[in-house]
């Protein structure tokens, strides 16, 4: 009688498959990290959107050998239940372990651990010492299946059958990876994270530049602060009033370039600005052609037309609109938050 059935051979291209995940997971994860981090939208994205493309690919590429599966012939034998095991839900179609004697036409007998759905009612016909009749590949016995509705003569062959339960030792299973797919899944996930770090190294690692870092203005109670892709402004007067708010923009300018902005929030004693990141396309505008004198009506105007009980904080957001600038001014109050925009 034959020997338990060989393990198929291990596809040839599996170890390149588990390098390319290795790089896949690495750049994922490290582009959604480093993209916080720098605050780059499209890196961000770039990394959540990779597995999917890579994913998709791999489909693709499967799809020869999915049709080469299809196309073979699969064993059909009877099965002997050794042990069965039920779980999931209550009612309905649950799923059962099944550990199987399956006894193949002209090949030694052997068992095979498998999963297969069964209704609550047809429970009771699967019990240890019942004959199945169950399919798999002839190189991939693992992956036998169990017939639901077998033709009439298996069914008289399962109803006559006597097997005798094949030693634990013969069990088949699916050949592990090994410790060559192991290591290249870990060397491709630490090159597609250093990739981009490598990419993305000046954004994460370069020194401040002089004139962008921490520094005192001429008045003592004014303060401006910077990093790579933001900058504020403190001053000790509130920006509504004459021309404050164009000296601290002025201040701004004399540290960072300010024709790069992409968005600007002024707040009482504040402004913040963000800073487009270098070789990005996305609409930006020149701070200083801001129309100032336009901001301290626009905020009177809004605490005192939006009802949020007693206005306590106000914050005005500019951010460029196709070829304008858009203006939008945030009331805080006990009663909630509203919001006035001006398109100007």
């Amino acid at each position: 009688m034959s020997a338990v059935p060989a393990p198929a051979r291990r596809d040839p291209f599996a170890h390149l498959r588990g390098f390319l995940t290795g790089v896949v997971s690495g750049t994922t994860l490290c582009a959604f990290v480093v993209g916080i981090i720098i605050e780059y939208v499209p890196l961000i994205i770039a990394g959540l959107g990779l597995p999917v493309v890579y994913g998709l690919l791999l489909y693709v590429a499967g799809a020869p050998r999915r049709a080469r599966d299809a196309a073979v012939v699969p064993v059909v034998a009877l099965a002997k239940i050794e042990s069965v095991r039920a779980g999931g839900t209550e009612t309905g179609d649950i799923p059962v372990d099944f550990v199987l004697t399956v006894v193949p036409d002209g090949a030694a007998s052997h068992r095979v651990r498998i999963t297969h759905s069964v209704n609550l009612v047809d429970l009771p016909d699967h019990r240890p010492g019942g004959v199945l009749v169950v399919q798999y590949p002839p190189d991939r016995p693992w992956k036998a299946k169990i017939v639901e509705r077998p033709s009439p003569e298996w069914e008289r062959r399962a109803a006559a059958a006597v097997i005798e339960s094949a030693p634990e030792s013969s069990l088949v299973h699916e050949p592990p990876e090994g410790c060559v797919f192991g290591a290249l899944a870990v060397l491709g996930f630490v090159l597609g994270a250093a990739l981009v770090l490598v990419l993305f190294r000046v954004e994460l690692f370069a020194p401040e530049e002089p004139g962008r870092t921490e520094e005192t203005q001429s008045s003592s109670s004014s303060m401006t602060t910077s990093s790579s892709g933001s900058a504020t402004v403190t001053v000790d007067r509130s920006l509504l009033g004459e021309g404050e708010l164009r000296r601290a923009i002025d201040s701004l300018a004399a540290a960072a370039d300010i024709s790069q902005v992409i968005t600007a929030v002024v707040e009482d004693r504040r402004l913040t600005v963000v800073f487009a990141p270098t070789g990005a396309q996305m609409p930006r505008f020149d701070l200083r052609a801001l129309a100032v004198d336009r901001v301290p009506p626009l905020v009177r105007r809004a605490t005192a037309t939006i009802d949020v009980g007693s206005p306590q904080t106000w914050q005005v957001t500019i951010v460029p609109f196709g070829t304008a600038v858009s203006t939008r001014v945030i009331v805080t109050g006990p009663d909630g938050s509203g919001a006035l925009a001006d398109g100007g």
